[in-house]
């Protein structure tokens, strides 16, 4: 009974594959990952195309349909009909355009919390931005009066010479 080991003592140490680790120790971007930005990103790409094809195609028929209007006014229908689908297609564009930037968005941060960036790290690089934009405000208001003490007494010797 005594040589058996209790279950307190015995120790699993999980084993670790050095074959997928980067040069800082971190691992590459997973294979779901890759498969989705090959897929989101022309996805979102061709989504923002057709949106602005989209816009450019509306401006330009409401442009060739204005005319038409002002010459044909009596006829309501047409103009009503050409109206209603240049609003159709104002939407369109926007619901593409949307689309495609919420992908495009998705896709960012995915990767981001893929590849390890927290938001402790990002409110950390916050705090040091606003700390070196502070001193940066602070040595240009002491070099402004240091300039403004340098021309004070060149002012004040200007003012007895006259």
């Amino acid at each position: 009974m005594a040589d058996r080991p209790q279950p307190h003592q015995i120790q699993v140490h999980p084993q670790r594959r050095y074959d997928d680790v980067g040069a800082k120790g971190r691992t590459g971007p997973s294979t779901s990952t890759i498969l989705a930005i090959i897929t989101l990103v022309p996805l979102g790409g061709s989504l923002l195309g057709l949106a602005g094809l989209t816009l450019a195609v509306t401006l330009v028929g409401l442009a060739v349909a204005t005319p038409v209007f002002v010459i044909f006014s009596p006829v309501l229908v047409p103009a009503i009909l050409t109206i209603g689908l240049a609003v159709l297609a104002f939407l369109t564009s926007g619901a593409c355009g949307l689309t495609a930037l919420s992908s495009l968005t998705w896709a960012f941060n995915y990767v981001r919390r893929a590849m390890g960036f927290m938001p402790d790290q990002i409110d950390q690089a916050k705090r040091r931005m606003q700390d070196m934009a502070g001193y940066v405000g602070q040595k240009t208001k002491d070099l402004g009066q240091e300039i403004q003490s340098r021309t004070t007494p060149t002012a004040q010797e200007q003012g007895r010479r006259t």
